[in-house]
């Protein structure tokens, strides 16, 4: 086997392929692409109509599906909220960005996401797909969550033009008509790095996010554009709009994805009256699998074993639909390997950007989406929790090193030999492979993950230990009234946990 050769040469060929590719496409586009990226949170695999969820209504997203390419084997960068959204920002894995808990078991639990008294954040040497983007003149706008920290490390702060949006998950403090976690206070809505109104009022939040975007688009109509919707849905606690409560079958979880749904049909209606469809490129999926672990107030992994926080399929593949009027061609669906971490690589050919100077893990998506391939470059998954490789997809083959259950106690479970499935024949990852019989398959795999682990190198500082906590720093518009400001409620207080601690 000649694996690190295969692995140099493919990495030669893709990058020659962006070079021509680069400069076809500034030859034969009259103008750079808009990008339109439409983020769920916590969405899982089987929870849309186009992926076979029986009574949740999404028509607008299956017609983005019947116009465009539905991929079936995509993934986030990871299984949960804050290190997933960093890939999908940087094209980077999260540990090289310093995205993961240096801390052991069991204090690894606590420290996955930043939360309001986290210090840390994303970097600043961190090049963010709207900083790629910002010296080819893009607009960018990012409505709803950031997650990936707010002391100095805001969104317009990371390449964005514009904020309107969560800091965080709304779980993180007490939204109002909700229960909520009273050791915070109340979650504050941005605009920009000013808070504009705590605690925020979640029952009006999508239709002022959908005001933004439709105003971003028409002010932008005539130039090019980045337009990243990070959704709040379906994150727990689930909220819907007045219109949309009691509307699903599926009760409150369906209410807030047919609202998103919604909310999805009145932007690409928008670029569709102006005549932008043909401009602008639109991704949907998830930043990672759903909670099942919710019940009812948690989605559906469908056929996929595990849930967010895992590194079972169901934590990190998501439903993913591509779709560009007159350059993907129409109802199609796709087996080929992707990632959100792929996101960077893609737009950067499509808009003739120059890459960041960094050890990157984004693949151009380019030649499948355009038919060009059915194939994509990436042949391989690396599922990490933290700074563990838990397991690694190499084409069809997957190997567990380590398993854990996401919200549990346990402790990691190490497997030697790892636990092998084909997930081809068996996605569900039901029925695990022989490892004397498939030797040589594991060998390959360990042959890719021993190349992979020469890229890491020495690791970034942990952006997210219990020293980089400090509920000082917990957003507040105001001490004095208590961090409530151009709020119509009042959230619980518990001096016991929590205002108490703020200066």
């Amino acid at each position: 086997l000649h694996v690190h050769k295969t692995i140099i040469i493919a990495n030669m060929k893709r990058v020659a392929f962006v070079v021509v590719a680069c400069s076809l496409f500034a030859v034969s586009m009259s103008r750079p692409p808009n990008f339109v990226i439409l983020l769920a949170d916590d969405l899982g695999y089987g929870d849309i109509g186009c992926y076979g969820h029986p009574t949740i209504l999404t028509p607008n997203i299956d017609l983005l599906a019947q116009g465009g390419m539905k991929f079936t084997q995509f993934y986030s960068a990871n299984s949960i909220c804050t290190p997933s959204r960093g890939g999908l920002m940087t094209g980077r894995l999260p540990l090289r960005t310093g995205i993961y808990s240096s801390a052991g078991y069991p204090l690894d639990m606590v420290f996955r996401v930043f939360m309001p008294g986290s210090t840390g954040g994303l970097q600043s040497d961190e090049v963010t797909v709207a900083a790629l983007l910002k010296p080819l003149n893009y607009s960018s706008l990012l409505l709803g969550k950031w997650h990936l920290g707010h002391l100095n490390t805001m969104p317009t702060q990371r390449g964005f033009d514009e904020f309107y949006g969560l800091p965080y998950s709304q779980d993180e403090g007490c939204p109002p008509a909700n229960p909520c976690l009273t050791k915070w206070p109340g979650v504050p809505l941005y605009h920009n790095e000013t808070i504009i109104e705590q605690p925020v009022d979640l029952s009006t939040l999508t239709p002022r996010y959908n005001e933004k975007a439709l105003e971003f688009i028409v002010d932008n109509k005539d130039n090019p554009f980045l337009l990243v919707m990070a959704y709040d849905e379906v994150h727990v606690p689930l909220f819907a709009s007045r219109g949309f409560v009691n509307m699903s079958a599926r009760g409150l979880y369906g209410d807030a994805l047919q609202e998103m749904d919604d909310s999805i049909g009145q932007i690409v209606g928008r670029l569709r009256d102006l005549g932008l469809l043909g401009d602008t490129m639109i991704v949907f999926s998830s930043d990672n699998g759903a909670w099942t672990e919710e019940g009812l107030n948690g989605g559906s992994n469908g056929l996929l074993r595990g849930q967010k926080g895992e590194t079972w399929e169901g934590g990190m593949r998501v439903p993913t639909i591509f779709y560009w009027t007159g350059h993907i061609a129409s109802g199609k669906v796709s087996l080929a390997l992707g990632s959100q971490l792929d996101f960077l690589a893609t737009f950067a050919e499509l808009a003739g950007a120059s890459m960041p100077n960094k050890t990157l893990d984004s693949y151009s998506l380019v030649p499948v989406l355009l038919g060009q391939a059915a194939a994509s470059s990436r042949d391989s998954v690396f599922y990490y929790r933290d700074a563990t490789l838990m397991a690694a997809r190499y084409g069809n083959y997957k190997a567990h090193y380590f398993t854990r259950s996401g919200w549990g106690l346990d402790k990691p479970e190490r497997h030697d030999p790892p636990l092998l499935y084909h997930l081809g024949h068996d996605p569900s990852e039901q029925y695990q492979l022989n490892a004397t019989e498939y030797s040589s398959i594991l060998e390959q795999i360990n042959s890719v993950v021993e190349a992979h682990n020469k890229t890491i190198g020495s690791l970034p500082p942990s952006q997210l230990d219990l020293y980089d906590y400090d509920c000082k720093v917990c957003p507040c518009c105001d001490h004095a009234m208590l961090c409530v400001c151009n709020s119509t409620s009042t959230p619980v207080i518990d001096v016991g946990h929590g205002f108490y601690l703020f200066p």
